[in-house]
């Protein structure tokens, strides 16, 4: 939340660490809090049938003796709910009445109640935009000039029935502000792509995180609206509930290794408490172009958590409903792109990933190109003292058997 104080903002540079080689090496991180490798996953969009337009979709995923339920809803700003339990038997239910009532508290019960282990919410509460036209320097702060940020609870979303695709288990929230009296929008839109998996695996496509059966992937795009200065940097503003007095922590993951995202050695986490608990993860890189090349790759500068109050913040109807009325809310800041380089400006694009979860977070092995490398440059001294040592051997062997002519 960017107050009258203006925006604070800071991060911190990392380089790869050699320390991490062995680590990566000896550890392979168990997925998820109860240690389900597989699960039964369904999508279900909760329908109000007195007023179909209010979305609610519900992501259950269901394990041999756990269950993870994500809410995402774009009923005021896009949320979603993050709830593990403890029994492959637990449900949501849904009091419409009451969570679209002025004080939805109670609209959102998962049962039995005293299975649950861990929950906490997400809210993305706006998007900033800054005009980097005369900025030099990517690490100034803020990066540009700020426009009037858009607030998402202000915006139009789509029917989200529309984009349910239980072949690959995702679904799209797509929308435009309401209010859009420049026509920034007329050929735009902000979407939130959301998707959930059976078991683990890599994507196709940039930049590729790590996910298994106990996460849930994010993927944001801003594509089609015009900006408002000639080197626009977009950046997004995201909510969630503290841990009074204490906002969760953000830790970096670096390693050596980057074949899966090219140039980036580092992967950034937010933690709720102690592992294993919820975390979001995400690398510090976002893309120009749809193909997500390394060309068209921007960096991704998060700011510290900050506690804020919860009537600073656009309040989300999901979050309310679930956990009642919450003062503690942390809220930091991302931006993507700097002044130079590419931008959004190239094709009018943007896009960038997370992954939010219970458990330990995914941790990158080192890929096969990389250990094929490191066995070449650690063999090839081995390799040579040997050869050494036969030549040696046989050269030695072979004066030994010289007889002198009389």
């Amino acid at each position: 939340m960017w107050g009258h104080e203006g925006p604070r903002w800071g991060w911190g540079r990392c380089a790869p660490s050699s320390m991490l080689l062995l680590i990566q090496l000896l550890s392979a991180a168990p997925f998820g809090l109860l240690g389900e490798e597989t699960r039964q996953v369904s999508l279900e969009v909760i329908p109000d049938w007195q007023d179909p337009s209010p979305n609610l979709l519900h992501i259950r995923a269901v394990g041999s003796n756990s269950t993870l339920h994500y809410v995402w809803s774009s009923m005021g700003p896009p949320a979603v709910l993050l709830v593990a339990t403890n029994t492959p038997h637990s449900t949501l239910t849904v009091n419409w009445s009451r969570l679209l009532s002025p004080e939805p508290d109670g609209g959102l019960t998962v049962l039995p109640k005293n299975s649950i282990q861990f929950s906490s919410a997400l809210v993305f509460t706006r998007l900033f935009e800054f005009d980097s036209a005369n900025t030099s320097e990517a690490s100034a702060k803020p990066p540009g000039k700020p426009y009037p940020p858009y607030s998402l609870a202000e915006f139009s979303w789509n029917n989200i029935t529309d984009s349910l695709d239980r072949a690959t288990l995702s679904a799209t929230f797509r929308g435009r502000p309401i209010q859009d009296p420049a026509g920034a929008f007329a050929n735009g839109s902000l979407a939130f792509r959301v998707q959930a998996f059976t078991r683990s695996s890599r994507p196709a496509q940039a930049p590729r995180l790590l996910h298994s059966a106990d996460t849930c992937q994010l993927e944001v795009a801003l594509f089609g609206a015009y900006p408002r200065g000639n080197r626009s940097l977009f950046g997004l503003e995201v909510a969630t509930l503290g841990q009074a007095p204490d906002c969760p922590s953000v830790q970096e993951q670096r390693s050596i290794d980057d074949e899966y995202a090219p140039a980036v050695f580092k992967l950034d986490q937010l933690l709720w408490g102690t592992l294993p608990s919820g975390f979001m993860q995400w690398r510090p890189v976002a893309f120009a172009q749809r193909q997500r090349g390394r060309e068209s790759s921007l960096p991704c500068q998060a700011s510290p958590l900050r506690p804020t109050l919860a009537y600073l913040l656009p309040q989300s109807p999901i979050v309310r409903a679930f956990f009642g009325p919450q003062t503690d809310f942390c809220a930091f800041n991302l931006t993507f792109g700097a002044p130079t380089g590419p931008g959004y400006w190239d094709e009018y694009y943007l896009s960038w990933s997370m992954l939010l979860g219970v458990g330990t977070p995914p941790v990158d092995a080192l890929s096969p190109l990389i250990l094929g490398i490191m066995a070449v440059a650690l063999g090839a001294p081995g390799l040579m003292l040997l050869a050494g040592g036969i030549f040696l051997l046989l050269w030695h062997k072979q004066c030994s058997q010289y007889q002198p002519i009389n």
